[in-house]
């Protein structure tokens, strides 16, 4: 296993695959993600995991965070997700959050997020807010 930084290209195709595959495959492009920094766990030479990180000052939002379904509940996504709290304290953020599908936020609290506000549902599914704070 590898986590390295990736194309958004590279990232594009696995969140369409995961996240998105009944839209089109442009529904997966953020406006941001030549700015952001996108993350890719590798298994052997297949790409298994990716999450777009997008920072603004000392603050940090990931985004897009997806992992094949065959290999989901097996810790790769944990991984990765350390591995950008590692970047992001390493760097100086101070604080980081995600809006996370509702049915997700239980595996993020593990982690340290608590959720912010109320839940907002977008195309078609319901969302929170949720961060942590980070200190080095």
């Amino acid at each position: 296993m590898i986590i390295k930084v990736i194309d958004k290209e590279l990232a594009w195709q696995l969140r369409h695959k995961v996240m998105w595959p009944n839209k089109p495959f442009d529904f997966i492009k953020i406006e941001e993600d030549n700015e952001g920094t996108h993350y890719g766990l590798f298994e052997g030479e297949e790409l298994v995991s990716v999450v777009s990180l997008f920072v603004q000052g000392e603050q940090a939002q990931f985004r897009k965070f997806a992992t094949l379904t065959t290999y989901q509940k097996r810790g790769f996504g944990s991984q990765l997700l350390n591995h950008v709290l590692d970047e992001a304290t390493r760097t100086g953020i101070k604080r980081i959050y995600c809006n996370a599908r509702v049915s997700k936020a239980s595996f993020y609290e593990k982690f340290g997020f608590s959720k912010v506000g109320v839940t907002f549902n977008k195309s078609g599914k319901d969302y929170i807010l949720m961060e942590r704070y980070l200190s080095k």
